[in-house]
């Protein structure tokens, strides 16, 4: 038996979806950039403060003198861009490694020795580079989920 077709309705454009239509594409940002004109040395006292880091290690990272670095402090001075750019690598790595070690000690012993990561030498010194950061960033990651090469 052969089903009744009705065929009297005919399709009128304003039934249902009229338009073929993609979804909107959804931008947004990860997190907010700071300008760089705002980012006073207090804000990099809140970041430092996170880790033990010396004032000596911390020039090192930033390839300031230690005399400039507490002239910034004293001042409450802006820091410049590339100086911002390695502040900002810095304290993303702090905050995955703080998830990752059981306190920010353990992470400073950590960042401190030695590690040979995928048959090449991680130092202290890879901080002094944002490529070396990136990959000390990387490394943590792989302790968080247990892939630890």
């Amino acid at each position: 038996m052969m089903a009744k077709t009705n065929k009297s309705k005919k399709y009128k454009p304003t039934d249902g979806i009229t338009m073929a239509g993609e979804p909107l594409p959804v931008y947004r940002t990860v997190r907010k950039i700071p300008a760089i004109a705002d980012f006073p040395s207090r804000k990099f006292e809140k970041i430092a403060a996170q880790l033990p880091f010396t004032q000596k290690e911390w020039a090192s990272i930033l390839h300031l003198s230690e005399k400039t670095l507490q002239r910034y402090a004293k001042d409450n001075k802006s820091f410049e861009g590339i100086y911002v750019d390695r502040i900002l690598q810095m304290q993303e790595l702090i905050e995955l490694g703080l998830k990752t070690f059981t306190s920010p000690e353990a992470l400073y012993r950590w960042l401190k020795r030695d590690k040979p990561v995928l048959g090449q030498p991680l130092t202290f010194d890879s901080l002094k580079t944002s490529e070396g950061i990136g990959l000390v960033k990387d490394e943590i990651g792989r302790i968080m989920y247990g892939v630890y090469i």
